[in-house]
């Protein structure tokens, strides 16, 4: 007898698009009559697929659908040349991103460990020769032009990963995006009024170093000049951390990461990271260490895009997911760190990141890569900050901010 898969029920994938169509783009304020909304999708995602395609077109917007075939990449990167792999067709994108008002991805792995026997530098060639396309949808993002958000769908693979039932792995989805609530809209409002105040203390602060302390991290972060602390705006399904993007030059010490990476259908566990004046000169993974070090050759890939702390008190996450999306928005018992190595956020400036030029952007010391991966830790830490005359004081221990 075939297994029955969970599945949540159409109210909940109704409530799930909604979310994602009428706030989490724009800002919070969804989608507009007219505008063109890009849909990416799994195919194994196919019913929310449909919900998003329903929401956008009752918003009076236009859908654009792409779903993607799942299991295909290990047979495109084994027979793929060099060639085919840098493939970029330049005319096609770019009249994409100029017609795309928006972008709504969901991620849905049902093989996690698919690509584990592909070479990964063929994987990394192939997201190389893509970075423009990153570059455009930035600039038209930073202009004010174009909004974005990712969700999760739950997988078998992923719930296995993390000794849950799809049924219990797909009520963490459902209480983390607030979808267990009559109105979830209403809901991520109250919580992004929250985020607002913790932000608002941050930036008030104007802080100029962090200082991670704990059992598994010792690392100092120049966090810069003319920066902004981030988070809670829709780009991210759900979306508890505050974040922003520091001076590379200014990262020394070393952080462990006890949650697992997934990242280019591989599995990197146990990862740890040692930086001095700004660059990773130590790196190893008990698992995945041979992908962690070609990620790292990356160019720019070795020194820091991001540092983020998300509060427990805020988080309806209670556990790990094996997924980037939600670890990195972990509450439990200490919330969570995570760190990116790679291109930072260029809306983490604190004026107007279309007025930044890229000498600009390279002098205040935010990193520019093809590569921006998010390493995770939920283990216990506090937070020392030192401010402008020198003082410390500390924002974040026990898992929540305290400031």
């Amino acid at each position: 007898m075939a297994k029955e898969i969970y599945q949540p029920s159409a109210k909940i994938l109704r409530k799930y698009a909604e979310v994602l169509v009428s706030f989490a783009l724009n800002g919070g304020k969804g989608v507009k009559k007219g505008e063109v909304v890009r849909i990416v999708v799994p195919d194994v995602a196919k019913p929310l697929a449909l919900e998003l395609q329903n929401a956008v077109l009752r918003a009076g917007a236009h859908p654009a659908m792409r779903l993607l075939p799942t299991n295909f990449d290990k047979d495109f990167y084994t027979l793929a040349n060099e060639e085919q792999l840098k493939f970029f067709p330049k005319k096609m994108l770019k009249a994409q991103v100029e017609l795309f008002d928006h972008t709504i991805g969901i991620i849905a792995d049902p093989k996690p460990d698919e690509l584990a026997e592909v070479d990964p530098a063929k994987i990394l060639l192939a997201r190389d020769s893509k970075k423009a396309l990153r570059d455009w949808y930035d600039a038209k993002e930073n202009a004010g032009k174009y909004t974005w958000t990712v969700a999760l769908w739950g997988v078998e693979a992923k719930a296995k990963e993390v000794g849950l039932s799809m049924a219990d792995y797909w009520q963490q989805i459902i209480k983390a995006c607030f979808l267990d609530k009559d109105d979830p809209i209403a809901e991520w409002r109250k919580m992004y009024q929250l985020q607002g105040k913790i932000k608002d203390k941050l930036n008030a602060m104007q802080i100029d170093w962090l200082h991670l302390k704990g059992d598994d991290m010792d690392l100092r972060v120049n966090i810069g000049k003319k920066r902004m602390w981030k988070g809670g705006e829709g780009r991210n399904i759900p979306s508890f951390e505050i974040f922003t993007s520091p001076d590379w030059r200014g990262t020394e010490g070393w952080i462990k990461f006890n949650q697992p990476l997934y990242r280019y259908g591989q599995i990197i566990r146990d990862i740890s990271l040692e930086f001095k004046k700004g660059k990773v000169v130590k790196a190893k993974a008990k698992v995945g260490d041979k992908f962690l070090q070609q990620m790292l050759k990356t160019r720019n890939a070795d020194k820091l895009g991001e540092v983020s702390l998300t509060d427990k008190r805020t988080s309806r996450i209670t556990h790990v997911m094996a997924e980037t999306l939600f670890d990195e928005n972990i509450g439990g018992p200490y919330g969570n760190t995570h760190v990116a190595i790679g291109r930072a956020y260029r809306d983490a400036y604190l004026e107007d990141p279309s007025k930044l030029s890229d000498a600009e952007w390279q002098d205040l010391g935010y990193n520019d890569s093809a590569e921006h991966t998010d390493m995770v830790s939920t283990t216990d830490r506090i937070v020392i900050a030192t401010l402008p005359d020198g003082t410390e004081k500390v924002i974040y221990r026990d898992g929540q901010f305290v400031v």
